[in-house]
């Protein structure tokens, strides 16, 4: 299947608060707590793309020695998230900021872990982003990525919406749709992670519908 690209930014308060609504527990619990395994004991974490911040929440939860700046282009998604860290008392920890994860503001070898869940299908071309990745973090720092990868044909892909979209509705339904249109290859994130410099980060099918990215913390 060809890629179909679908809109970097999820910008209105309308689809924030819906894309809020859908129910990722399972999912984002399982990143959160992959994330923690791999990471260091303490340090400073960038989440880019953390949407409503249901993933820097449920990480602060398990890893409250960890500080996270949760970066997002969406000024509704940051505005829902801050809520969410706010009912969650978690200001503390988690320091969201409007910013393009192409192009951070950070300097280099600023962090010592970077993750991100489902940014990368959002990018035309996700390869500067990853470039950003490898220059901001420490050279010994932990990376965590995931995302969805592309169906091969049209039968996955209505297999896998009517399989994990079931009891969503026609919209949130047309949104996994298109984010599995838009996902990229596993063999398309290897090229990035490679063209990136990335010579340590390993690459994998994590579900029938994700791949990850990752290096553990390096002693």
């Amino acid at each position: 299947m060809q890629r179909v690209l679908e809109p970097e930014v999820m910008d209105t308060w309308e689809e924030a608060i819906e894309y809020d609504a859908m129910d990722f527990t399972e999912v984002n619990t399982a990143f959160a707590q992959n994330a923690v395994e791999i990471g260091p004991p303490t340090g400073l974490i960038l989440d880019a793309g953390s949407g409503t911040a249901r993933i820097p929440i449920l990480i602060s939860q398990m890893r409250p020695q960890w500080q996270i700046i949760g970066i997002d282009l969406s000024k509704n998604m940051l505005q829902v998230g801050a809520e969410n860290v706010e009912k969650a008392g978690l200001q503390s920890q988690i320091q969201l900021e409007q910013v393009d994860a192409k192009q951070l503001p950070y300097p280099a070898h600023q962090f010592d872990m970077v993750i991100s869940n489902s940014i990368v299908h959002h990018l035309p071309d996700p390869l500067p982003f990853f470039k950003e990745i490898k220059r901001v973090l420490k050279p010994a720092g932990a990376i965590f990525m995931r995302d969805l990868f592309r169906p091969a044909d049209e039968k996955t892909m209505d297999s896998l919406v009517n399989k994990y979209a079931a009891d969503c509705n026609a919209h949130q339904k047309k949104l996994f749709r298109d984010s599995l249109n838009a996902a990229f290859t596993l063999d398309e994130v290897n090229q990035m992670v490679l063209a990136a410099g990335f010579k340590d980060v390993k690459v994998y099918p994590s579900s029938n519908r994700h791949w990850t990215a990752e290096r553990t913390i390096q002693k």
